[in-house]
């Protein structure tokens, strides 16, 4: 048990503990991976997106309901 911090140190620094007991592993400690960032959420997309200038302009499609 006195060896408990240095093990976790070394989890700590990247390394994979294995304990185990009768030959067989009992334990594993490992460092969890960092999650990557997620994009800003407002502003992501600027520069990615756009509308043509008659975008709000009547279909031609649907004269015949107008």
């Amino acid at each position: 048990m006195t060896k408990l911090p240095e093990l976790l140190e070394k989890a700590f620094a990247g390394e994979e503990i294995l304990i185990t007991k009768n030959n067989q592993q009992q334990i594993k400690i490992a460092p969890c991976p960092i999650p990557s960032q997620r994009p800003p959420l407002f502003g992501c997309d600027r520069g990615k997106i756009a509308l043509s200038a008659d975008f709000d302009e009547p279909l031609d499609d649907f004269q015949e309901y107008m």
